[in-house]
């Protein structure tokens, strides 16, 4: 299981890009093979494998690009775990344990 985080910065349309984020997080979350979590910096995304976490932000920076953002910066982080369940959920509640 892939848990990462991503962070897309469209740029070229004006300063707040809020309700622009808003958008591309629920057009990732039309893709039924990944689960997304945004937060106040970054969007979680959990998936199967590297292909599904791939395909889902090349979609998404198309999804801001047909939108008319000339550039956008996208930083991505991935954890990639193989020896136990990897998922938010297990995360969250080892973190309050």
């Amino acid at each position: 299981m892939i848990v990462a985080d991503v962070t897309f910065y469209p740029i070229g349309k004006g300063i707040s890009v809020g309700d622009t984020i808003e958008k591309v997080v629920k057009h990732m979350e039309e893709n039924k093979s990944v689960k997304c979590y945004p937060n106040s910096m970054a969007t979680v995304i959990e998936c199967e494998n590297i292909e599904i976490l791939f395909d889902t932000v090349k979609d998404a920076e198309k999804f801001l690009e047909n939108l008319g953002f000339p550039r956008i910066e996208t930083i991505l982080r991935i954890d990639n775990r193989t020896d136990l369940e990897n998922s938010v959920e297990r995360k969250i509640k080892h973190f309050k344990e």
